[in-house]
């Protein structure tokens, strides 16, 4: 029996089963990115739901397992060295990805690639599209000098653009199906939940919304958006 008792995290989130991975999260384009691999993979693992509230997000113990108070955030009982936490989602997909042996590429040259595009996720899609959310529907709405929305905007477009050129003639982002389309296509699926694919221009395209619905038929991917369950 693996024993965990080094994560204060566990102390609030028990682990039921603390031999396989442990997932502390929720549903947002970010924390599925999680369970997407995880269930991608076949790594069992076990989800705990931590809440975007600051009692959960700002508490002693999640702080004690990432203290940049973000989910996702993981514990894998079986690291490299010993038992390993880990926060950011990029490096958890990365991570997850070479534990597994999956959805990284076949060669060095395929992993830079596929990384090139995590990162593109990472640093501009994520960043932009969560910030015109924030202008458009949350408390950002209510500014009126028109200038931050418009910026963020004008940047999801044009990182939607980059994209349709990057899915012309391919299914998928980085060449196979990756870890890199796990982490774009959530994002993209935000633009619903924020209200701004028109302002987008996403009807216009005609790659990306393919994409999202191929990612969108794949089974690991309908059962990981709803893990952790928010409904219990």
């Amino acid at each position: 029996m693996s024993d965990l008792s080094q994560f204060p995290i566990t102390a609030r989130w028990p682990a039921k089963d603390p031999s396989v991975i442990q997932l502390y999260s929720y549903p947002t384009p970010n924390g599925v990115k999680a369970s997407i691999a995880l269930e991608e993979m076949g790594l069992a693992y076990e989800p705990h739901l931590v809440t975007l509230s600051d009692a959960d997000v700002k508490s002693d113990a999640f702080l004690s397992l990432n203290p940049n108070n973000k989910i996702p955030a993981i514990i894998d009982p079986n690291g490299p060295d010993g038992p390993i936490g880990l926060f950011e989602s990029g490096a958890i997909l990365l991570y997850l990805a070479e534990k597994s042996g999956k959805f990284i590429g076949k060669t060095a040259t395929d992993k830079a690639h596929i990384t090139q595009w995590l990162m593109f996720q990472m640093g501009g899609v994520g960043p932009m599209f969560g910030q015109m959310g924030f202008f458009h529907k949350f408390a950002g709405k209510d500014i009126e000098d028109p200038r931050p929305k418009q910026r963020y905007i004008d940047e999801a477009r044009r990182l939607l653009n980059v994209l349709e050129g990057q899915l012309d003639g391919q299914d998928w982002v980085a060449g196979d199906y990756s870890i890199a389309d796990m982490a774009i296509a959530p994002w993209l699926i935000a633009l619903e939940f924020y209200g701004t694919k028109d302002l987008v221009g996403y009807n216009d395209l005609t790659h990306v919304p393919a994409y999202v619905e191929r990612f969108l038929e794949r089974p690991a991917v309908t059962k990981a958006r709803r893990i952790p369950n928010p409904e219990g």
